[in-house]
């Protein structure tokens, strides 16, 4: 694999020229055409894709509306809410509510149930689709229903990627969904774009998986394609089918990447004839002469069987490597990990699970969008057929990523193969990839064909004194490790031929069981409220100055969504803001809440017209400083809030939550040095929360910080603007850097948030 330093010139869609002083003369040389950087620009896919939904007029500048959209039963509740207060009629585009995520319904008593049938009654009224609880996950329906070459797709959901079937998709934050729901935009400007060169062919024994988990290795580290779309070209691509390019373009996600798209040939085309939808297929290539901002370039032949160890995917191996150095590894891994728990509590133990020079795992899980494709599992099939996965510890489990797939693998067999080794089947669900089944026991190594493995995502507790540790592999090489009881075994060293069984879609599953009710909204039909299902709660404009105190400071290179508000059983209380906003940072500073509810009663007391003083009592010390180091200091124009700092926030998940219950506590602003996402960006702002930048923190955990004027600095378009931070009875002046806002997000922030906004 090779990252190019340079921005490249494609002919052709083969023939590679980097961007030197000669390579316009060769391109002349070679073409007998005159072309610029910028003109070559317009050749990729990506660039005629985003300008074709592109509503502004103005190419750098981009307004999109999308084709479609797609949500879970995580978000949905909380995107209609935020569309009905903020006046949504109907949907305006085709809408998909399915419910892959809070499909245990016994979690929470009745309220996942209740969410499930809030949604329907929203496709009803609103017009939308729905897609009942284990029907579907929610990245295989819209790949085998929706998807659709040259389309824009959009999900709140951060694995909202069909990019192989010629689809630009995004995941972002429900407040996204909410604007596309009441006709607005999504507002960005022209991203670049990095072209992933495919060549060569795959071995049998690796997967797409083993791909991904090797791109994600190279380029996640060092940003290379941080808010960035990636184009998939090359020759390579031929010798991959669709479903197997599904598989690796779904991971695109843990690169940070915005977006991704691929050429379409015949192998694509096969895939939507066979799914009913030859309608929504067309070639789809760069122009003869395409610019890149930069280049991956890959030998398939030389990627090898890949295992992404504790705890991000881009701590990636290869199994052999692994196998060959492992308590080097191990001991690198432990180190690592306790470092980022930073919790005296828990040890994650990886060296004693090794038995005779070899890890011994005790649970492998096949699922979700990235694993339980219908040929992930027919591939695991093969190698397990005919062995048992033992009747010790390790066990696997094998869950179908819709019941077409579950259809097609029963009808050939494999679903009676898997089940007589031993392993369980079960219906599509997205739990095993964020917490919510198959949670292992204390101290257990998972191995997953999922989508990610950051701490708490096979749903141990940190606070709770447990621990339990995932990595991810390909379903080829935990099918091989299965079949040998537990070990660690990559697909290199199974014998076993790939059968590679054709698939043939039935949507009869759906027209029997889903609800189709896009362009038929019904206004009188009623809407579905459990008693889980909460409004928001009201929430004040900026004020003119700001005080906010620091109540978490987390100094981890990179802070996950999972750790801002964690996953697992905390789902089935998505639809209630105040109840979910107590699990805020509770697996990462449990102590966040309470920090952040005291200052938040100061500021109630503000709102009031009270004494905030009276109502927070440290407060009037601060107010004492401030008064005798600011004239105009006035207390009733100043808002209070509570801000969190961290190094880089919001890696992983698009799920808004992770920003509205710093909101619903009270929180004004975040800090950091940069941010992971742009989702993550766009969903404090969205919440009326002010994503400030700092090089340096000159204040602690505990501290005040006082922005004088900051109303006036956003409203203006500030790049940055003078702060105070408070303590020991003086304030000492900083800079804080407020980045590029568009003017729809300056006005979000100043009404408080996007609810204020649209009712205004």
């Amino acid at each position: 694999m090779k990252l190019y330093d340079t921005g490249v010139y494609v002919l052709k869609g083969n023939k590679i020229i980097e961007d030197n002083g000669e390579a316009l003369n060769r391109i002349k040389a070679e073409t007998g055409k005159d072309v610029t950087k910028e003109s070559a620009s317009k050749g990729t896919m990506a660039y005629r894709i985003l300008t074709g939904h592109n509503t502004s007029g103005n190419d750098s500048k981009l307004k999109i509306k999308f084709d479609a959209m797609a949500s879970h039963d995580i978000t949905y509740v909380g995107i209609v809410q935020t569309a009905r207060a903020s006046g949504l009629e109907k949907f305006p585009i085709p809408y998909v509510l399915t419910n892959c995520h809070n499909s245990l319904c016994a979690v929470g008593g009745t309220i996942n149930e209740d969410d499930h049938l809030f949604g329907l009654s929203c496709a009803k009224k609103y017009g939308g689709i729905y897609v009942p609880a284990h029907q579907a996950v929610i990245h295989q329906y819209m790949r085998e229903m929706m998807s659709g070459v040259g389309k824009m797709i959009l999900g709140s959901d951060s694995h909202t990627r069909y990019g192989a079937l010629g689809t630009m998709a995004m995941g972002e934050g429900g407040p996204e969904l909410v604007k596309q729901l009441l006709n607005k935009t999504y507002d960005i400007d022209m991203p670049e774009v990095i072209a992933v060169y495919l060549t060569g062919k795959p071995a049998p024994y690796v997967g797409p998986q083993d791909i991904a988990l090797a791109i994600i290795g190279a380029v996640f580290k060092n940003g290379y394609v941080k808010n960035k779309v990636m184009e998939f070209i090359g020759d390579g691509i031929a010798n991959l089918t669709a479903d197997y390019r599904n598989g690796i373009d779904v991971m695109t996600t843990e690169t940070t990447c915005l977006s991704s798209v691929w050429i379409t040939d015949d192998n694509v085309k096969q895939w939507y004839d066979v799914h009913g939808r030859s309608e929504d297929f067309k070639y789809q290539t760069p122009d003869d002469i395409a610019y890149y901002n930069g280049m991956i370039y890959i030998d398939l032949s030389q990627i090898k069987p890949m295992i992404a160890m504790p705890m991000h995917p881009s701590n990636v191996f290869t199994i052999d490597d692994l196998n060959a150095n492992l308590d080097d590894i191990l001991n690198e891994i432990e180190v690592n990990c306790a470092k980022q728990l930073d919790n005296d509590t828990v040890k994650v133990s990886l060296r004693d699970k090794v038995v005779n020079g070899r890890l011994m795992v005790e649970q492998g899980v096949i699922a979700g969008c990235a694993g339980g494709t219908y040929e992930n599992i027919c591939a695991a099939r093969d190698i397990i057929k005919g062995h048992s996965i033992g009747s010790g510890e390790f066990a696997l489990s094998v869950y179908p990523a819709s019941q077409p797939v579950f259809l097609g693998l029963v009808n050939n067999g494999a679903i009676s193969d898997i089940m007589v080794s031993g392993a369980t089947v079960r219906s599509a669900f997205c739990g095993p990839c964020f917490g919510a089944g198959d949670v292992p026991a204390n101290n257990c190594l998972s191995i997953r064909h999922s989508t990610r493995n950051f701490p708490n995502r096979e749903g141990s507790k940190i606070t709770n004194g447990q621990i339990a540790t995932v990595a991810l592999m390909d379903a080829r090489s935990i099918a091989a490790t299965a079949v040998n009881k537990g070990m660690l075994t990559a697909a290199s060293e199974a014998d076993f031929e790939l059968t590679k069984p054709s698939y043939y879609f039935d949507k009869t599953v759906y027209e029997n069981r889903c609800y189709f009710g896009y362009g038929k909204a019904d206004e009188s039909a009623p809407l579905r409220f459990g008693p889980n299902i909460t409004d928001w709660p009201q929430m004040c404009a900026l004020t003119d100055d700001m005080l906010l105190k620091v109540v978490s400071y987390i100094t981890d290179p990179v802070t996950t969504t999972d750790e801002l508000i964690p996953s697992g059983e905390t789902s089935s209380f998505r639809s209630n803001p105040l109840k979910l906003a107590e699990f805020a940072l509770s697996r990462k500073d449990p102590a966040y809440v309470g920090r952040a509810k005291e200052v938040q009663k100061a500021e109630k007391a503000r709102e009031a017209g009270e004494n905030p003083a009276e109502a927070f009592g440290e407060i009037k010390g601060v107010y004492d400083v401030l008064k005798a180091n600011f004239k105009d200091f006035d207390a009733d124009k100043t808002g209070i809030g509570s801000t969190i700092y961290a190094v880089k926030p919001g890696d992983g998940s698009a799920r808004e939550q992770a920003a509205s219950c710093q909101k619903v506590l009270g929180g004004w602003a975040n800090i950091a040095k940069e941010y992971a996402t742009k989702r993550y960006r766009s969903n404090l702002i969205n919440w009326g929360m002010i994503p400030f930048i700092i090089d340096e923190t000159p204040f602690e955990n505990g501290d005040y910080i006082y922005i004088p004027d900051v109303k006036k600095a956003v409203a203006d378009g500030a790049s940055q603007m003078k702060a105070y931070v408070v303590k020991d009875n003086a304030v000492k002046e900083f800079e804080i850097k407020l980045g590029a806002l568009t003017d729809d997000e300056k006005q979000i922030i100043l009404d408080g948030c996007l609810i204020n906004y649209y009712k205004h």
